[in-house]
């Protein structure tokens, strides 16, 4: 039963130091892998907060970036609170609100706590794939030799609309990142390259640092250019640009259901670890 107390509206940004102390409750906390802090999105649409007493007690923020995909982005509460007592309050305005802006919109969440797959499951969401986690240690290194009209380079930010359009051709629109997540993504990367031939930027990677060595973030290929060995000249570059065998491990993640990217990444060595991340999306059959 819901606390007839709490109120739920929207976040605004004198809401920020609030919605930072539910940081305090790590085991209550639901963060997407992102870009942005979830504290970078109050005041964006989509953002809501649970107030008792004048008090900020739980929050939910599921903006929709890219456009018609509302990710989870953050979803949290004090622990006074019984975690299905908090998103029944927050989850029956938000999904009102954002369906009826747009009812093709999809709400998705990367599942990482297992309590949180509960909440989601009872509230209707569906399993829509698993992300993988693959790893290459320094001892099962391979070396590719790139093809001769692909070139890597360094990544410029005049690239960035270039990338975000092959980025949105080799992902579709669901796993989509737009331009400005993609310039977020490259002002954090460790490394960052694209691939291009005569007719342009056909590839891309992005990379993070990490105490094991680093992660592979995303790797992006122009539908017309794979089969080409793009993907396979930008990670080899990637693992030279590390420093070859001293740069410890290099993890990446992708769709389990992607045998074109598994293929690539096992071709060169990468094992799975066996962890999987389930993606839930609700309404499952609705829009793209």
């Amino acid at each position: 039963m819901i606390n007839v107390g709490l109120n739920v509206r929207r976040a605004v940004l004198e809401d920020r130091l609030q919605v930072a102390n539910l940081g305090m409750y790590e085991a209550n906390i639901h963060r997407h892998l992102d870009w942005r802090s979830p504290l970078d999105w109050i005041g964006s649409p989509n953002y809501w907060v649970l107030q008792e007493n004048g008090s900020i007690t739980a929050a939910l923020s599921c903006p929709e970036d890219p456009p018609q995909v509302a990710w989870i982005r953050l979803f949290g509460y004090q622990p006074h609170l019984t975690g299905p007592e908090a998103w029944s309050a927050l989850w029956t305005v938000a999904c009102d609100e954002i369906l009826s802006a747009n009812k093709n919109t999809q709400i998705a969440a990367i599942i990482v706590k297992q309590w949180f797959q509960k909440i989601l499951y009872a509230s209707g969401f569906e399993l829509k794939q698993n992300i993988t986690l693959l790893h290459l240690a320094h001892e099962k290194i391979r070396t590719f030799t790139a093809p001769l009209q692909i070139r890597i380079r360094p990544m410029l930010e005049t690239d960035l609309p270039a990338i975000a359009q092959v980025d949105l051709e080799a992902f579709g629109p669901f796993w989509h990142n737009t331009l400005d997540t993609l310039s977020r993504a490259c002002s954090q990367a460790v490394n960052a390259t694209v691939a291009e031939d005569d007719s342009g930027v056909i590839g891309y990677q992005l990379s993070t640092g990490n105490p094991l060595g680093a992660h592979l973030a995303r790797l992006g290929v122009r539908p017309d250019a794979q089969g080409r060995g793009v993907g396979t000249a930008l990670v080899g570059d990637l693992i030279q640009r590390l420093g070859g065998r001293q740069f410890g491990r290099l993890s990446v993640n992708t769709q389990d259901d992607n045998e074109a990217s598994l293929s690539l990444y096992k071709k060169m060595g990468f094992v799975q670890t066996g962890e999987y991340f389930p993606v839930l999306v609700y309404p499952n059959g609705a829009g793209i």
